[in-house]
C-alpha cells in the first residue's frame, strides 16, 4: 500500500535536533509548584523539551482529567525560565486552540485519539495554515495502517514536521508490560516511512519505572530517534500514572547509561532481528501464561488426591505422559533430551505444588 506523506526534516525552530531526541516531565500538571520545580530540575539533566499532561483522557469517569487550560500559563513560565521548549497532548479541537494560543511548541496526538480517524480529521482541520511539530502516537491496537492513516491526516493538512510515538499496545494477554510493544509495528511504520523520526515512550510500555532503562536501550538499538519519559518530582505521590514516573535524577541516571551506536551500520539487520526477537518475546510469554494454567490444574490435581487419600507420585501416570510427550516432540523436530529436561523440570514444579497443598493443614 501507497504512503502519501511528504515530510521535511523534523525542524524544531530554536532547538538543535540530535539523537536522541529527549522528552520529559510529568505525566500530569498538577500544580504551579510542581511544574516548575520539576522543569527546573528536567533542564538540570539537559533535556531541551519538557512534556505535561493538561488534559488526560482517563478510562473511568470521575478519574483525574488534567487541571485544563488553567495549567497552561504554567507551561509558558516554564519556557521563561528554563529555555525549554514545551509540548503537550491534545485530544480535539478546543485542546489544539487553546495549545497555539499559550505558545505551546510541540502537540500531540495521543493513542485514543489517534484510533478514530473522525478526531484525528478534526484536529488536522483546526491545524490548515499553522506551522507547529505535531507527534501522532500509535492506535491502542496494534494496526499499523491505523497509524499511518492518522499520520496522513495531519501531514495532509499542511503538517511536515512530524514524528509518530511508538508508546505499546493494550492486549488482552498478562504481560510484564502495561502496553505491549510489539516492536514489529514501529519496525513496519519505518520500513514504510522511514523518513519518519520514531521516538518511543517507555513509561506507557512498561508501566512501572523499573523497567525504563532496558526499553528505552532497545529503542536507541533499533535506531529509533527519541525518547519520551515521564518524570515527577515526587512519583510515588503523582495524580495520576504514578508508577511509570521517575524523579529527575532517576531520569539523569538512565539518559547517562544509554548507549548510542550508528543506526547507518546494518540498521536493516537490527530491525530483522528485533522483530524475530519480538517474536520470541510474545512466544514466551505465552509459554508463561500456559505454565501459569497449567501449574493451577496440578493444584486441583492436589486438592483431590489429599481429599481421597491418594499418594502424590503416580510413577505409571509419569512413564506414560513422558513417553507421549516425547513421541510427540519428536514429531515436531524437538530432540528427546530437549523434552526429557523440560518435561521432567515441569513434573518436578507439579509436585513441589501438590506436596505443600498434601503438608498444608
Amino acid at each position: 500500500m501507497v504512503v502519501n506523506v511528504q515530510l521535511e526534516p523534523l525542524l524544531i525552530e530554536g532547538l538543535d535536533i540530535r539523537r536522541p531526541l529527549i522528552m520529559a516531565g510529568p505525566c500530569s500538571a498538577e500544580s504551579e509548584e510542581q511544574v516548575m520545580q520539576t522543569a527546573k530540575e528536567v533542564a538540570a539533566a539537559g533535556v531541551k523539551i519538557f512534556r505535561a499532561g493538561i488534559w488526560k483522557p482517563r478510562t473511568r469517569p470521575n478519574a483525574f482529567e488534567g487541571v485544563g487550560s488553567v495549567g497552561l500559563p504554567w507551561l509558558q513560565q516554564v519556557k521563561k525560565e528554563t529555555g525549554m521548549l514545551v509540548a503537550t497532548e491534545v485530544a480535539n479541537v478546543k485542546h489544539v486552540y487553546e495549545a497555539l494560543k499559550y505558545g505551546v511548541d510541540i502537540i500531540w496526538i495521543g493513542a485514543r485519539t489517534s484510533a478514530n480517524p473522525f478526531a484525528v480529521q478534526e484536529i488536522a482541520d483546526s491545524l490548515k495554515g499553522v506551522r507547529i511539530p505535531v507527534f501522532v502516537k500509535n492506535p491502542i491496537n496494534p494496526d499499523v495502517d491505523l497509524w499511518i492513516g492518522a499520520i496522513e491526516r495531519i501531514n495532509q493538512a499542511g503538517i511536515t514536521s512530524m514524528a509518530a510515538i511508538h508508546r505499546g499496545f493494550s492486549s488482552y494477554d498478562k504481560t510484564i508490560f502495561r502496553n505491549a510493544p510489539h516492536w514489529q509495528v514501529p519496525i513496519e511504520l519505518r520500513r514504510r516511512i522511514p523518513e519518519l523520526p520514531i521516538i518511543t515512550d517507555p513509561s506507557h510500555i512498561c508501566g512501572n519505572r523499573d523497567l525504563i532503562f532496558d526499553i528505552s536501550q532497545k529503542a536507541m538499538d533499533l535506531g529509533f530517534e527519541g525518547l519520551i519519559i515521564e518524570t515527577h518530582i515526587d512519583p510515588d505521590k503523582a495524580w495520576s500514572d504514578a508508577k511509570q514516573q521517575v524523579t529527575p535524577r532517576s531520569l539523569k541516571e538512565i539518559l547517562d547509561r544509554l548507549i548510542m551506536r550508528d543506526p547507518e551500520i546494518d540498521a536493516d539487520l537490527m530491525l530483522t532481528l528485533a522483530g524475530l526477537r519480538d517474536k520470541i518475546d510474545k512466544f514466551d510469554d505465552r509459554l508463561i501464561n500456559l505454565m501459569e494454567e497449567r501449574m493451577k490444574v496440578a493444584e486441583d490435581i492436589g486438592h483431590y488426591k489429599k481429599e481421597n487419600n491418594i499418594t502424590i507420585f503416580q510413577n505409571k501416570r509419569w512413564d506414560d505422559m513422558l513417553r507421549s510427550r516425547i513421541i510427540l516432540g519428536n514429531k515436531k523436530g524437538l530432540s528427546e533430551d530437549f523434552i526429557n529436561r523440560v518435561f521432567r523440570a515441569i513434573h518436578q514444579e507439579s509436585i513441589n505444588k501438590q506436596t505443600s497443598i498434601m503438608n498444608n493443614d
